[in-house]
Order: structure tokens, then C-alpha cells, then sequence
């Protein structure tokens, strides 16, 4: 469950950007090739959140669909297959992940007080 770790960083760092203010939502961007679990995250988030200043801080999590590029064609696609990374154009295999792997907090809602 790499969900609990990850969690652990994204306190530490929001913790840090808050710097004493109140967390309504916490805003990622998350690339369909981390195989992150959305509700597994959520739910660690829940537990390492807790006991803290960011306890009630919500995750909104932004998908970003794996895009490649083919070196041998120059088509820019979406993979065929969940883990086939190969050209949804022509085929081919000699391709680089333009998106897809991001993992990144964009931003920090703060509550009212």
C-alpha cells in the first residue's frame, strides 16, 4: 500500500505550504500510469491527516491520461491498452510518455476563518 507513504509526503509538504492555516481541500494531479488507488488514497489521507492540523482536509484528485508520442510515425495518442504502451496509430513500440506519470499538488484550498 504505497498510498500510506505517498500520503505521508503530501502532509508533510501541505503542513509546510499551509504554515498554520486551515485546509479545506488539497488539489492533485495524478497520472494514470502512478497506479494510484483513488480511494485507497483518500482514505490514507484520512487516517495520516487525522490528528493534525489538517484534519477535515479533503484530496480532489485530477486524472491525466497517459499521451504518447511515436518516434516512428510522429503521432501523438493514447496507449491501446491499460499497460500497453505501444502507438494507438501504427503500432509501433518506439514511443515516449508525454503525460501520464505525473504525481503533483497544484494547489491548496484554505478555509474561511
Amino acid at each position: 500500500m504505497h498510498e500510506l507513504s505517498l500520503c505521508n509526503s503530501i502532509h508533510t509538504i501541505v503542513d509546510r505550504a499551509a504554515g498554520g492555516r486551515p485546509v479545506a481541500t488539497v488539489h492533485l494531479q495524478i497520472g494514470r500510469f502512478r497506479q494510484v488507488v483513488p480511494d485507497t488514497l483518500s482514505y490514507c489521507w484520512s487516517m495520516v491527516s487525522a490528528d493534525s492540523s489538517l484534519a477535515g482536509s479533503q484530496l480532489a484528485i485530477e486524472h491525466i491520461a497517459v499521451r504518447l508520442h511515436c518516434s516512428a510515425c510522429g503521432a501523438e495518442t493514447s496507449p491501446a491498452g491499460d499497460l500497453v504502451l505501444v502507438c494507438g496509430t501504427c503500432g509501433s513500440g518506439d514511443v515516449s510518455m508525454l503525460t501520464g506519470e505525473e504525481f503533483m499538488i497544484t494547489s491548496l484550498d484554505l478555509k474561511e476563518t
